[in-house]
């Protein structure tokens, strides 16, 4: 169980990941733009601001769900995991399409979640005073 302190500090964290994520692909796509071409900059700038709000819709879809209560979480989480593949899968093919050689630059910025996820936690857990209870 966790103190309320415990709570707002979690959701401190929570709340930084995705601006975290939305700066980290400012920088890479700035860099990228300089180091190849403007549009290049742009997919990788679009890329780490869909992972951005793809997070924020998750956190929020998620705290909706377990509201519910186990049995509906389970099935509207398998629900919405559904729809969001289907949506992610959807803007890849789209630029697949549209743009194919830019797809990697896309990729770049929409795996920004990752080095920014594993870099926040380490900073939490820098952070606490207390590891275990």
């Amino acid at each position: 169980m966790s103190t309320p302190d415990q709570a707002a500090f979690e959701e401190r964290l929570l709340r930084r990941i995705p601006v975290e994520i939305a700066v980290a692909a400012a920088v890479l796509g700035l860099a990228a733009a300089l180091l190849f071409d403007p549009a290049t900059g742009l997919f990788v700038l679009a890329g780490g601001l869909f992972s951005a709000l793809g997070f924020t819709w998750l956190k929020q879809s998620l705290t909706r769900f377990l509201a519910k209560g186990v049995q509906g979480a389970r099935r509207s989480g398998v629900v919405l995991y559904a729809l969001r593949l289907v949506l992610i899968c959807a803007v890849f093919f789209l630029i697949i399409l549209v743009y194919p050689k830019k797809i990697l630059a896309f990729v770049a910025g929409f795996s920004t979640v990752v080095p920014v996820t594993l870099a926040v936690a380490v900073r939490g857990l820098l952070q606490l005073k207390k590891w275990k209870d």
